[in-house]
């Protein structure tokens, strides 16, 4: 079975569910609970936070959202956690793209289905990567060409941290060491603060992750933002060009958060939910709430979700397969 008709009939297998199943979602929902599956104080966390603020009030929820961090195996947890919830909307996920179209390409176990056992809702927001060293890394290190080299020059010493290994930013630095045939090792998070803040201090040279999470430290100067991975600068650094500009484009990468259901939601707590979602997103409030920490507000339908999981899945299987990481690697 393709992965388009799988998709085709997870969205219309709620349609299908007897009057009985409907009915035991009752809204609006008292207070829903919102699944993140890295630390609290990171841009995804932040924007996870902005939305469940403003989420009640609506025919989806009485009550503002509570988000309940659930940090480690790069998101994974926050996945699971939602697989077992109750399909009645009480507990939503609110998930990075790479946890549904790049981990079925290196878990030969994964413990979810990305395209059966979760339903979309809309995306949230749309986040750049960022390349960025730190004190380790000599001042006169202010481009990716002058990082590769002193990379080159100091094997010892070069190396990369991400939040999580298979994650999107653990690809693009792996991605980056293999089109500049130089040998950096991955030094793997659990989240963006973390590792940011071993940058900054001079335990790690250089880190990938949300461009976001760089932004107040690169304000501060205490670290160096070389590169984003977006089509366009990112608005709130447009001091710092892009991969593409340096020479990179294949490290064109806009990766998206999203909200996920468990299977099964009935189709009315689904677009309830969308709706406020998108409710929230529109909000002048959130929207320069996200801007502070580098994240484009951006709601979307299910299906315009849906669509884009499933080109992220396609996009990134050659790219896994070159780079060569599995889980068990």
């Amino acid at each position: 079975m393709t992965i388009q008709r799988r998709q085709l009939m997870l969205l219309g297998a709620a349609a299908a569910l007897p009057t009985l199943a409907r009915a035991q979602a009752t809204l609006p929902i008292e207070q829903p609970k919102f699944f993140y599956g890295f630390p609290a104080g990171s841009a995804g966390d932040i924007c996870a936070r902005r939305v469940a603020e403003r989420i009640g009030g609506t025919p989806y929820a009485k009550n503002a959202a509570v988000v309940e961090n659930k940090p480690g195996a790069g998101g994974r947890l926050a996945l699971d956690a939602l697989k077992t919830s109750a399909p009645d909307g009480s507990a939503l996920t609110m998930a990075q793209a790479s946890a549904l179209s790049i981990y079925p390409h290196i878990y030969r176990k994964l413990s979810y289905d990305p395209f059966t056992d979760f339903m979309p809702i809309s995306t949230s927001s749309v986040m750049q990567h960022g390349l960025a060293v730190g004190p380790m890394v000599p001042e006169s290190v202010k481009s990716v060409r002058d990082f590769v080299a002193w990379a080159k020059a100091n094997p010892d010493k070069a190396n990369f941290g991400s939040p999580g290994a298979g994650s999107t930013p653990h690809f693009i630095g792996a991605l980056l060491a293999l089109n500049a045939n130089v040998d950096m090792k991955h030094v793997p998070y659990r989240g963006s603060v973390p590792g940011v803040t071993d940058v900054v201090a001079g335990q790690i040279a250089a880190m990938v992750t949300p461009a976001g999470d760089f932004l107040q430290n690169h304000r501060a100067g205490k670290l160096r933002l070389l590169a984003t991975t977006g089509k366009t600068r990112l608005p709130f650094a447009t001091d710092v060009p892009t991969f593409a500009e340096q020479g990179q484009p294949e490290l064109t990468v806009e990766e998206w958060f999203g909200f996920y259901a468990p299977a099964r939601t009935p189709p009315a707590v689904i677009a309830a939910a969308n709706a406020a979602i998108n409710r929230a997103l529109a909000d002048r409030a959130v929207i320069d709430g996200l801007g502070v920490v580098g994240l484009i507000a951006q709601g979307s339908t299910p299906e315009e979700q849906l669509r884009s999981q499933r080109a992220e899945y396609e996009r990134w299987e050659p790219l896994v397969k070159r780079i060569g990481f599995t889980a068990d690697s």
